[in-house]
């Protein structure tokens, strides 16, 4: 058994991790573990990208900068088959694996074995102004149409008082922009690639996804939408700037947090918008704590992902911080609290997006790969990233047609240096 108690010794430990607000709750929290454990945390707190470029960097090299890493549901089974992750199906009858969703466990693990435990998990859905659309006599459906969306954004969009009818991702990355944009584009019947691996950028469901997302952000967005990710858009919309929002359903804790937010009592939800299929329209994704095989402190670090995503944290985080506050997604028995159904009235709304996502049929026709809003292929990072600057491109004024034809060219050239379709 791994406990607060296992370490023989007292450690120093480094953690790295993304600067989500339940992250930094994580941090603050912590040092109640080094109390219990004698053991140190040295904490390297980082934006989302640089995370995923200076955890990707340090664990393929074997660098052992790192005991802990924050990482997802993407690079959890990739790097467990490389070999970089120890297995964590070991902390412990108490810290009950049953209890864990099952979808989001498997997004975890790799051959039936768990090599990351999730800290929190999420959906996609569409938060909204109650009071904003009473005062313009509209009426959000339980699941808009993204045509919807437009008519209603278009209503709502008052710059003289730096309201915009809606905020979306538009900063580049794999997991900023493209997040939104490739559930976006499955919901207009898009895909990444065609069965034979060939990818389908250029294509027509693309060019109306995006041009659709520059047309509405250009219209009724935010100014410098393209510096805005999912920290920036939470920030607009908790301050009153934004009338609608789709983002991730862990965003809702925040939202409806009056110690967090200025909307926690004007604001709606309803399920992620869809365009001509239902398919893919919201997305698969768990913030999880790994641990590199290059840690020489494996029973600390083990201690560690034990405690910060137990039963008993979240107990912790809801006496810190208020049961609304606690994160999201990853256990049966936070759903089944009624202090949590009683102070989150999003909790069933976000469970059954967790649930109905489906990784491994995510577009309306037939494709070889498996995930949501990624593919679960190494290359992806890469290519996501690439075309998540394409895309930021198109909204800052490059023709869409160009900005596509640019990521197709360059997705064609990753795909046939990785000799994928031969």
């Amino acid at each position: 058994m791994v406990g607060g108690s296992a370490a023989a010794r007292a450690e120093a430990i480094t953690i790295a991790t993304v600067n989500n607000s339940d992250m930094i709750i994580m941090q603050k929290l912590s040092p109640k573990w080094e109390q219990q454990t004698g053991n140190k945390i040295n904490w390297s707190v980082l934006e989302e990208n640089v995370l995923r470029q200076r955890v990707t960097t340090d664990i393929a090299t074997k660098g052992g900068s790192f005991d802990i890493i924050t990482i997802g549901a993407y690079e959890t089974p990739i790097w467990a088959k490389a070999g970089w992750l120890v297995k964590v199906d070991d902390l412990g009858a108490d810290y009950d694996y049953a209890d864990l969703l099952g979808p989001v466990k498997n997004g975890l693990s790799y051959q039936g074995t768990l090599f990351a435990v999730p800290f929190y998990a999420e959906s996609s859905m569409t938060f909204y102004r109650k009071d904003l659309f009473e005062k313009a006599g509209l009426t959000m459906p339980e699941q808009p149409t993204y045509a919807q969306i437009r008519d209603m954004a278009d209503k709502l969009t008052d710059r003289s008082k730096d309201q915009y009818g809606i905020c979306l991702r538009g900063k580049p990355g794999w997991g900023e922009n493209m997040a939104f944009v490739g559930t976006l584009v499955n919901t207009y019947g898009g895909t990444w690639f065609d069965m034979k691996w060939k990818p389908t950028i250029d294509t027509d469901a693309w060019k109306q996804a995006i041009s659709y997302y520059v047309d509405l952000m250009k219209a009724d967005g935010p100014p410098g939408a393209t510096s805005n990710g999912a920290n920036e858009n939470a920030a607009l919309f908790q301050s009153g700037h934004c009338a609608i929002w789709v983002d991730a359903t862990s965003n809702a804790g925040r939202v409806f947090d009056p110690k967090q937010s200025q909307v926690s009592d004007k604001t709606g939800f309803a399920k992620a918008p869809i365009a001509v299929t239902p398919k893919g329209a919201a997305w698969a994704w768990s913030w999880a704590l790994g641990i590199p095989s290059s840690t020489k402190k494996q029973a600390a670090a083990k201690s560690f992902l034990k405690w910060a995503t137990s039963k008993d944290y979240v107990k912790l985080v809801a006496d810190y911080q208020g049961w609304v506050a606690v994160p999201p997604g990853t256990r049966q028995s936070t759903y089944d609290n009624p202090d949590y159904q009683k102070a989150a009235p999003f909790a069933k709304a976000s469970l059954d997006a967790i649930l109905s996502a489906d990784p491994a049929h995510p577009t309306a026709t037939p494709v070889p790969y498996t995930g949501v809003q990624f593919v679960a292929i190494p290359e992806f990072q890469s290519i996501g990233t690439n075309v998540g600057q394409d895309v930021a491109s198109a909204l800052a004024g490059t023709p869409v047609d160009k900005a596509l034809k640019d990521a197709q060219s360059a997705t064609e050239s990753v795909m046939r240096k990785a000799h994928y379709g031969e």
